[in-house]
This record gives C-alpha cells, structure tokens and sequence, in this order.
C-alpha cells in the first residue's frame, strides 16, 4: 500500500478534509495493483462486480480482457448501498489533548483521526454513487443526517466534520448506547451502520452499549465498529515511570500517580472489557475493528473493501 495511507505526514492537512479524502483514495486505489486486491479494479468508481443470473447486457467486455474479472457498468442514478457513519465526538475523543498548544492537539487526536477517516470513507462511497449519511454524538444526537450521494451533501456533511475539529468541547460526557439506540430507530431502510468510538464506557454500562449493538442488527444493519484508541497510551499504558496528572477529559478531575503504581491493573481492566466488546461484536457478526490513529487509513479501506464486496 501507498506510504500515505501509513504515515503522519498525510495526517498534517488537518481539517483540510477533501484534499485529504483524495489523495488517500487515490493513494489506495493505486495500492490496489500492488495488493492482494488487485482484481477490486482501479475502476471501481465506475463499475460493480457482476453478480451471477443478472443481465448480461451491461458487462464491460473491455474490463473483462484486461483483468479477466467480470465488471457490470453503473449508472449515475444506481445506488446499491447505504451507509450511515456514526461518530463519536465526546470529550475522550479530543484525546491526545495538550492544554498549553491546543492548535497543534486539535489535529492529533482520536476525533480528528475519526472525521478524516469518515471524510475517506464518504469519498470512496460517492466515487461509487453510493448514498451515505452522517452522525454525530455525544451524550445526545448532535446531528444525523439522511443518506444521499451528491456532492453537496458530501462537502455539507465534511464542513460539520471541519466544524467538530477545529471547535472542540472538553469536558462532555458520552452515552454511546442510548446514541446507537437512536441511530438504530432513526435508520430505517437496511444500512451499512459504521461507527467510530473509543467505546470509554464505564464498565456497569457495558450491557446497555451491548443491548444498543444488537438492536442494530436486530434492524438488519450491518454494522462495522471502528474501536479509535491511541493504543500505546489509552490500551497499553506505555508511560515512562515518572509523576504524572492524569486529567479525566469528561469531568476534569486529576489525578497525581507515577504509571507503574496502576499500570498493570489498569492494563487488567482495559482489556477485559475490550475483550468482551470483541466478543459480543463476534456474537453479533459485527466487524470489530482496531483503530490506531498512529496506524494510518489502511484499516479503515480495507475493512470497507472487504464489506463492500461482500454486500454486493
């Protein structure tokens, strides 16, 4: 894959989220000769996979030639999919956050790694005249929109994105599954349900996110949850052993401790309750997915590929 789907440097253009969704596409589209995927077709913008018993009238013979894969033409007014992406844009999402250089954190944390990736995700779904829509939340819907395929409704939906990153809010709480309660009753036609989370919940609210991801399904959707943590920090507590004041981003309370006095029970706790995430999500045919913002857009692509393949 293109280096600027791995590195920071892509990263750098910030809130500058069309410029960026491009060049990431492109970047991955490029990739694609070079990957296992390479009969994905750097056209497929243009084309969908034929899918067997179908009319043959709009197969392109010329792809078929130079691929040997069987492509059907798509037209402007199909859509075969909707996709309803869900971001969480509470406080802990504003992670990693540095009080005394603001502008320089506002562009480094979980949620500006979640709006690109959004930004990326509902380029490739407009590049196929797939319809997408878009959800914000906290502890309430901020915004949710329907799903469209224009380019108007494409750059309305980054300019709320822009917004969340360059204005964030500090200590809001989040109730992600009364949200995705929400999003499941407000989504109505069958939908690709994507969702952007650290999933920071306090561990007695772990039934009801559980109870909020099976209602999702239970409606048909299929859903893909992007698990957005800072790993080395948030899932692996990688701090030198020195003092530290630990800031909860929701309450603003501190606290004063050297890393090793918690680390490991911290490390306990974390895990335990991301593995019962990954098992419910398992239970559910949920795709779980771990989303390092150091780890660039390859997962986030490839996961979409993968699904958008297997919806058809």
């Amino acid at each position: 894959m293109s280096n600027i789907l791995e590195g920071q440097d892509i990263r750098a253009l910030g809130s500058n989220l069309d410029l960026l969704a491009q060049q990431v596409v492109e970047g991955f589209i490029v990739g694609l000769h070079r990957s296992p995927f390479h009969g994905f077709s750097v056209e497929f913008a243009e084309h969908r996979l034929y899918n067997a018993g179908e009319s043959t009238r709009n197969i392109d013979w010329k792809v078929l030639a130079r691929t040997e894969k069987v492509f059907v033409k798509r037209f402007e007014e199909e859509t075969n999919l909707r996709c309803q992406i869900v971001v969480d844009a509470s406080s802990t999402m504003y992670y990693p956050w540095d009080e005394k250089k603001p502008e320089q954190s506002k562009y480094k944390n979980k949620f500006c790694f979640a709006a690109q990736s959004a930004a990326v995700l509902m380029n490739v779904l407009k590049r196929q005249r797939d319809a997408f829509g878009l959800t914000l939340f906290d502890q309430d819907i901020l915004s949710h929109t329907g799903t469209k395929s224009s380019t108007v409704h494409y750059r309305l939906l980054l300019n709320q994105l822009i917004d969340k990153i360059e204005n964030p809010v500090l200590n809001k709480p989040t109730d992600l599954a009364a949200c995705l309660h929400q999003v499941a009753d407000a989504t109505h036609r069958r939908s690709l349900v994507v969702i952007f989370t650290d999933a920071f919940e306090n561990p007695d609210q772990a039934e009801p996110l559980f109870s909020a991801l099976q209602h999702l399904r239970h409606n048909k959707h299929e859903v893909i949850l992007f698990h957005v943590t800072d790993k080395s920090k948030e899932l692996d507590f990688e701090f030198e052993n020195r003092p530290y004041v630990f800031v909860d981003m929701e309450t603003g309370e501190e606290v004063r401790l050297q890393p090793n006095q918690v680390k490991d029970y911290y490390i306990k706790q974390i895990q335990a309750f991301t593995d019962d995430l990954k098992m419910r999500c398992l239970q559910y045919k949920i795709d779980f997915v771990e989303a390092d913002i150091n780890k660039g857009f390859v997962p986030i692509l490839q996961t979409w590929m993968v699904k958008r393949q297997r919806m058809g």
